[in-house]
């Protein structure tokens, strides 16, 4: 193991960190808020020791094995969130460990599932700060240390791919700093544009550029105790709409597309597949409330178009409780729980391209029994897919689907519920926030156990690296030389 190098990992994390968090400071300080002191004293705490683990690990290999990245990226991931809920904790607006760092890891895994039963009552500096871990978490903060600091030495492949495994590095450079640094320079443009947006319909500057921290890393969170629905505004809801679909497509392709080459993304397959789910349950949702509810048929429109984009991004904003609608339109709600955005974006679940291949194997597997003899390969985008990559999406589906069962199931020895347990499963799993039961869009997850906090927190972080990431390190076979 070069645990050198995963050293110097560390300690840049830690810096980067710690200058986001003097950002949050900085808010603090503008806005005269009594939580300055617990974010600069954070940041010091970050940046302190991230710097002297950077200059104590010099003298290393610049090589990592792909099971050294594994190891660094899972263990980066779980240590950063441990560093980020010291803003809660000093503060005193979260003081309890395991809830400080459920909400820091819920923010860096862009779920959005809150403990917080009075978020309006938290000063600006500690708002800021939890969109900020969201937005960080989006794109990834180690694709974002080797984009900008390709000098410190942590630069590689199996970083890259073991937190971002859906990005296509080469449709954008040969690369991989370079790569990271466009795709995040895209990431900045659109949180830039959405929050001109958002101000341009009547929200504050702190609100919108908050909610575009959130949208744009498909986290979530919401200054707001209501969500988007506190605002009321049709025009604020297209447009976190629009940024959500955005945000929920390959941000390799909306590079090309910005450089002039917008064919390649409405050429995708995935895209194209990735919009018709939306469209489609965004009509079958609509068409239910037009039968079974009271409003008209613009808001109908709105609240099922927002909240089809919101889950299959798994952004989790909210704009309607959907638990209050007939159960059969809650149901396909939760079926879409299992979906997930594009790969190559900050969303999280199975992802549009997974489900389109089993579809398509499950389909051309009738074809080969009826035709023993014929060979008939799965195609995605005109290219045949290899067995060995189907093999490794049947074998993802297979554990999502498993690990999801046995977790329900685990979560009901402490959350004796059904519905409340498969939620919050479906939920941390998919990075999504909102589930069923008592952890709905109208709840929060402050009465879960520690122990189901703690729990939720792993599926978290296992979710959101894609499971095989984390998986492989509980193999025997990953620890042997």
């Amino acid at each position: 193991m070069n645990f050198r190098l995963m050293f110097r990992l560390i300690g840049v994390l830690l810096m980067v960190e710690g200058v986001a968090m003097s950002v949050a400071t900085v808010i603090a300080i503008i806005s005269n808020g009594d939580d300055m002191r617990a974010l600069a004293i954070s940041s010091l705490i970050c940046i302190i020791p991230g710097l002297t683990a950077f200059f104590l690990s010099s003298g290393y290999s610049r090589t990592l094995m792909r099971r050294e990245g594994f190891l660094a990226v899972t263990f980066s991931w779980v240590l950063i969130s441990f560093a980020g809920c010291l803003p809660f904790v000093l503060s005193g607006y979260i003081p309890h460990l395991t809830d400080a760092f459920f909400e820091t890891m819920s923010g860096f895994t862009t779920t959005g599932a809150s403990i917080v039963d009075n978020i309006e009552t938290f000063p600006r500096g500690l708002l800021f700060w939890r969109s900020m871990t969201q937005w960080l978490g989006g794109m990834g903060i180690i694709v974002l240390a080797i984009s900008f600091l390709p000098g410190a030495g942590i630069g590689g492949m199996q970083l890259f791919n073991a937190e971002s495994p859906g990005i296509s590095v080469d449709k954008v450079s040969p690369r991989i700093y370079q790569t990271a640094r466009k795709v995040w320079w895209i990431y900045v443009f659109f949180t830039l544009l959405e929050t001109l947006l958002l101000m341009a319909g009547g929200m504050s500057w702190f609100d919108s550029i908050c909610h575009s921290f959130s949208t744009m890393a498909t986290g979530g969170f919401s200054t707001k105790h209501a969500s988007i629905a506190h605002f009321q505004t049709p025009y604020i809801e297209y447009v976190i709409t629009f940024f959500m679909i955005i945000a929920g497509s390959n941000f390799a392709l909306l590079f090309l597309t910005i450089i002039g080459k917008p064919l390649k993304l409405f050429r995708d397959e995935e895209f194209r597949d990735y919009i018709f789910f939306i469209l489609g349950f965004t009509v079958l949702i609509f068409a239910g409330l037009l039968i079974t509810s009271d409003a008209g048929i613009e808001e109908s429109f709105r609240n099922s178009l927002f909240t089809v984009v919101s889950i299959i991004t798994t952004t989790g904003f909210v704009s309607a409780d959907y638990l209050l609608w007939v159960p059969v339109l809650t149901i396909l709600v939760f079926a879409i729980f299992f979906f997930g955005s594009s790969t190559g974006s900050t969303g999280g679940g199975i992802k549009i391209m997974r489900i389109i291949i089993l579809l398509k194997n499950s389909y051309y597997e009738l074809r080969r029994i009826i035709h023993p003899n014929a060979v008939i390969p799965v195609r995605f985008n005109k290219h045949c897919v290899s067995p060995k990559i189907v093999n490794n999406i049947l074998a993802f589906f297979m554990f999502y689907v498993s690990i999801f069962f046995i977790s329900s199931i685990l979560l009901m020895i402490v959350v004796p519920d059904l519905a409340t347990s498969m939620g919050a499963v479906a939920s941390c799993m998919g990075n999504i926030g909102p589930g069923l039961g008592t952890v709905g869009p109208a709840f929060t997850y402050s009465h879960i156990p520690d122990v189901g906090k703690w729990f939720l927190s792993f599926l978290m972080v296992l979710g959101r690296l894609e499971l095989l990431t984390v998986l492989v390190i509980f193999s025997p076979s990953f620890w042997k030389e």
